[in-house]
Formats: structure tokens, sequence, C-alpha cells
């Protein structure tokens, strides 16, 4: 098992919040592949329910990173309630990998909530582990870059085939400006992970990130497309360069009107810079999104 100090191991910030309909793919779904995900079916009229949330809080608070909790108010959400069938409030459902694995109705006892949830934690059999990917995760967010690092590291000593900790451990060298080491860990990546998406994460990036050292200046590049709207290199490096100043979604703007120009133009080089800069997004990301939509729309109009 993990052999980190908990104590020494920070609550991710993300563990409890709010959900609904349009969010419950992203926030149970897709997380729940990485730990179990808890859903509180409430509303705000429920007399149950007001006992039960805060005893539900306390409890993944508690757990430290081992589960996450998401709310969903029925009032305002019903599509997913109707789909899952909660006749009563509150009710609770917990989903692991994708699927509903547990659940109950009514108020609980903090101490069967506890048991309810160590259940979980040993369906994942890596609690620590899931734990420690999280704190790692939020440390490298907050600019602990040489602390995320050891503890990626020390995830890989127990799991040398943790996509997610490879990934996280590039991505600390990233943040550092240790790009060669990130790329030499990269290029080793046992092959049974080499494809995986937190790997693939952590390469765009890395690629992105040595684009962004040879970015030319913004206002020149932007007032030469503006001069010839048909200059695609011009337009392909003002992507760069607003990419590399952290206006990602201008960046997309610029490729995808480049693709819309000229779709072949050096090799598909607008299609490929687009994809790169998805994959170093979070999926779920608003700009992956809505990049993703028009860009098919233009492929396959």
């Amino acid at each position: 098992m993990f052999g980190l100090d908990d104590a020494n191991i920070p609550a991710a910030t993300d563990l409890i919040k709010d959900g609904g309909d349009a969010t419950f793919m992203a926030d149970v779904i897709e997380a729940s592949k990485e730990v179990p995900v808890i859903v509180d079916f409430w509303a705000t009229w429920c007399g149950p329910c007001k006992q039960l949330g805060p005893a539900l809080e306390a409890a993944v608070t508690a757990a430290k990173g081992k589960v996450r909790l998401v709310k969903i108010d029925v009032d305002q959400n019903q599509m997913v309630a109707g789909q899952l069938r909660v006749q009563s409030i509150p009710t609770v459902y917990a989903f692991w990998q994708g699927q509903p694995v547990d659940g109950f109705q009514g108020a609980l006892p903090a101490s069967e909530i506890k048991k309810f949830i160590d259940k979980l934690t040993d369906l994942t059999g890596d609690g620590g582990l899931a734990d420690a990917l999280a704190a790692a995760e939020e440390m490298l967010e907050q600019g602990a870059t040489a602390d995320a690092a050891e503890t990626f590291a020390a995830i890989l000593g127990e799991e040398p085939e943790n996509a997610a900790a490879l990934g996280g451990l590039a991505r600390s060298h990233i943040a550092a400006g240790d790009l060669d080491q990130a790329e030499a860990l990269l290029n080793a990546a046992p092959a049974k992970i080499a494809t995986a998406k937190e790997v693939e994460a952590a390469k765009a990036q890395l690629e992105l990130t040595r684009q962004a050292a040879n970015a030319g200046p913004e206002a020149e590049l932007q007032a030469a497309v503006d001069a010839d709207p048909a200059n695609h290199q011009a337009r392909f490096d003002l992507a760069v360069a607003l990419n590399a100043s952290g206006k990602v979604e201008e960046a997309v703007d610029q490729l995808l009107e480049l693709f819309r120009r000229d779709r072949e133009w050096n090799e598909g080089a607008a299609r490929t810079q687009l994809f790169t800069i998805f994959d170093a997004l979070k999926p779920q990301d608003p700009i992956v999104l809505k990049g993703r939509r028009k860009l098919s729309s233009m492929i396959f109009a």
C-alpha cells in the first residue's frame, strides 16, 4: 500500500460539488473511472436531506480523496433522477468505473455512512494511491511542482504502469521547465501505457511548451494576418503565439479558420495542431467540446 503519511496529503478541492443533468457525464460517469463517486439526490424542502447532506459531506471529506460526492437537486435536475428511477429522497447512488455499484434511501447515521464509504474504497483496491494522485494533482495546480513530482514518482514506485502518475510526473517536469527530462520520461513509458490518454496529454503539453519557446510576436503576427488573411503561415504562427500566452480559445479559433480556408495546407497542419491542443486539455473542457464540434461540422459539411 502507498506509504505516504495521510496527514501530509491535502484534500482535493473538488471532492464535493453541486452537479446536474448537464454535467452528470463528466462529474459522475467519467470521474468514477478514477475514484468512486457518490451521488446525493436531494431537494431544499426535504427534511431528511438536511440531516444526510452534512453527514455525507463530513464523511467524504474524512476519506481524503478516496471518494467524491456530487449533490443533485431533483427539482432542478429531473432527467438523471428519472433515468435512475429516484422515487423518494434522499436517495444516494455510488458509481465506480462508470456504473452504479451501491446505494441507499433515507438518512443514515454517521457510522453507517462510514461503512458505506469503506465498502466503496474496498472496490478500488488502491484507495491510498487514488488519494495520493488527487493530492499530487492539487500540488501541481498550486505550483508546488517539486512536491507533485515527488508524489507522482512515489506512486510510480508502487505501480510502474500507472498512466496517471507517469503523465503527472511528466507534467510536473514541464511545469518546472525540465522539458528534456519530461521527454525522456515519456519516451521510456512502458508499452502498456504508452498510448494512454494521460500520457498522450503530457506529450501534447510538452509539444505546445516547446512551441511556446519559439513563438513569434503576437502583435506582428496579428498585423500580418489582418493585412493578408490568406497568409496561412502567419495565421498558424499567430495561433501558436496566442496559445503560448494563454489565449487558448483564440488560438483554436485561428486554427479553425485556417482549416476552413485550406484544410490541406502544410499537410493538414491546422488539424494536427488542433488535436494537439485538445489532447493537452481535459476532455470536458468547454474549449475542447466547442472546438471539436466546429471542426467536425467542417469535416463532414
